[in-house]
């Protein structure tokens, strides 16, 4: 009985000393890495995630033969060319734009997937 006791506590103040320093420890990186100038939060984050997944999409029809690297490099140029002017008018409009230029980059966006739907499409495989 006293070497079960023992063997017990043992185990339990090791456990405590371990939960502690780990605790301790500076938590991993989650992926997220933002450009410096980017905001960290709200709007700025929701964008970037998007940016984000529409990249990862385009590197996976790459892998999968859907798409050459350099039409997925090109659809990856033009979002961030894209994204950049959306940015930057906005800062030299005081964050706010007007309702057409709003409707403007709407549009730009709605073709580029448009374009990206479409290469896709062309290579995609005809089965059942």
């Amino acid at each position: 009985m006293r070497i079960k006791t023992a063997v017990l506590s043992t185990a339990l103040a090791s456990l405590l000393f371990a939960t502690s320093t780990l605790a301790a420890e500076s938590p991993a990186p989650q992926g997220k890495e933002f450009r410096s100038g980017d905001c960290h939060g709200g709007r700025e984050e929701k964008m970037f995630r998007k940016m984000a997944r529409m990249e990862h999409r385009l590197d996976r029809a790459v892998e999968k033969g859907r798409l050459t690297s350099a039409q997925a490099e090109q659809f990856k140029a033009e979002a961030r060319q894209l994204r950049e002017e959306f940015q930057s008018q906005r800062q030299a409009n005081g964050g706010q734009l007007t309702d057409a230029q709003k409707q403007q980059f709407h549009q730009r966006k709605q073709e580029l997937r448009a374009k990206v739907k479409a290469a896709l499409k062309a290579t995609a495989p005809q089965g059942v």
